[in-house]
C-alpha cells in the first residue's frame, strides 16, 4: 500500500511540474507574438497580468460555486500581505526589465535561488547539504553562460532589481508556508487571493505600464487577432498559476527555482525553433551544464529525502560517531 502511495504521489509530482513546464513555456511563447513589435505590439505587461488574474479568479469562483472546490477560511490581512508581496514582485520585475540590460537582468534572476535558500535558512531555519549546495551553484553557472550577455546598470535598476528579488523569493516561499499553515489546497489559496491581484493590478496596472512605455491603454487599437493571444495569454496563464501553487506546495521555493530553469532552456530551444533566435555554441553549453546541475540537484534532494528517516532514527549519541545504524 506504501509503495503504490508512493508511486501515486510521485506520479502527481511529475504531473504538477510538466504543467508548470509546459504552461510556463507556451506562455512565454503566445506573449512573445502578442507583446513584440512583430506581432501585435501590446506592451501593457503589468495590465496583462492583470488580466491574467481576472480569468484565475473567475475560475475559482465558479469552482466553489458549483461545489468542485472548498473555501477554505484564510484571514483576511495575510492575504492582502501576500496580495501586496506578489504585486510587488510583478511591478519589480517590470521595472527591472526596463531599467537595467537584459544580462544583469538575467544575472538578477539567477540570485534568487541563493536569496530563496537564504531566506527560507531565516525563516524556516530549513539546511542543506553540501551535495545540494553544489548541484545550485552547477545549475547558476549553467543557466549564466547560456543567457547573461551585456550586463550594465545604474543605481534605479539595482534597486529596483533587489525589490523584484526579495518579493519574489518572498512570495514563493509564502505560497508553501500558507498551504501548510492552514491546510489549505494550492487552487484553493490561489482562488483568494487571484481576485486582490486582479483588482489592485487592474487598477494599477495602466499607470504603471503609461510610466514603463509611454503608451496608453486607451489607444491601443484591439484586433480579433490581438484578443485571441490576449485569452490564449490568460488561459495559459491560469495554468501556470495553478502549478506553480501545486509546485512549491508539494517541493519547497527553492526546488521550483532550480527546476524552473528547465523553462529558460526549453524558451531558448523554442525561440531557436519558432523565431530564428541565434543559438551559439556558448548556449548549447550552458544548457548542457544547467541540466546536469539540475539532474545533480534531483539526485541530492532524493538522497537527503532518503537520509532523514534514518537520522531521526538513530540515537543522539551515535549520531555523532556514525550514520550506519
Amino acid at each position: 500500500m506504501d509503495v503504490v502511495k508512493k508511486q501515486s504521489s510521485g506520479v502527481s509530482d511529475v504531473g504538477a511540474w510538466a504543467m508548470n513546464v509546459i504552461s510556463s513555456v507556451g506562455l512565454i511563447m503566445a506573449n512573445k507574438q502578442l507583446m513584440s513589435p512583430a506581432g501585435y505590439a501590446f506592451v501593457f505587461a503589468t495590465t496583462l497580468t492583470g488580466f491574467h488574474f481576472s480569468m484565475t479568479a473567475l475560475i475559482g469562483l465558479v469552482s466553489n460555486a458549483t461545489g468542485h472546490s472548498t473555501r477554505k477560511k484564510v484571514p483576511l490581512w495575510e492575504l492582502l500581505w501576500f496580495s501586496v508581496v506578489a504585486n510587488t514582485s510583478i511591478t519589480g520585475m517590470n521595472l527591472s526589465l526596463m531599467l537595467n540590460s537584459v544580462g544583469f537582468y538575467q544575472i538578477s534572476k539567477l540570485s534568487m535561488i541563493p536569496v530563496v535558500c537564504v531566506m527560507e535558512w531565516i525563516l524556516h531555519g530549513k539546511h542543506y547539504s553540501d551535495k545540494v549546495k553544489i548541484a545550485v551553484v552547477v545549475v547558476v553557472v549553467g543557466v549564466g553562460v547560456c543567457t547573461v550577455t551585456d550586463v550594465k546598470v545604474n543605481a534605479q535598476g539595482f534597486i529596483c532589481a533587489c525589490v523584484a528579488i526579495l518579493s519574489t523569493s518572498l512570495q514563493q516561499i509564502s505560497i508553501g508556508s500558507l498551504q501548510k499553515k492552514y491546510s489549505i489546497g494550492s487552487f484553493e489559496l490561489l482562488s483568494q487571493t487571484a481576485p486582490i491581484q486582479a483588482l489592485s493590478l487592474l487598477l494599477f496596472g495602466p499607470f504603471v505600464d503609461y510610466y514603463l512605455t509611454g503608451k496608453l491603454l486607451a489607444s491601443y487599437k484591439f484586433s480579433s487577432s490581438a484578443l485571441f493571444f490576449i485569452l490564449l495569454s490568460c488561459s495559459l496563464a491560469v495554468f501556470c498559476n495553478i502549478s506553480q501553487y501545486l509546485c512549491i506546495g508539494r517541493f519547497s521555493a527553492t526546488s521550483f527555482q532550480v527546476l524552473g530553469h528547465m523553462k529558460t532552456v526549453c524558451v531558448l530551444i523554442l525561440g531557436w525553433l519558432l523565431f530564428d533566435s541565434e543559438l551559439t555554441l556558448k548556449n548549447i553549453l550552458g544548457m548542457a551544464i544547467a541540466i546536469l546541475g539540475m539532474v545533480v540537484y534531483s539526485w541530492a534532494v532524493e538522497a537527503d529525502n532518503k537520509l532523514k528517516p534514518r537520522l531521526q532514527h538513530c540515537p543522539k549519541i551515535l549520531l555523532k560517531k556514525t550514520l550506519n545504524c
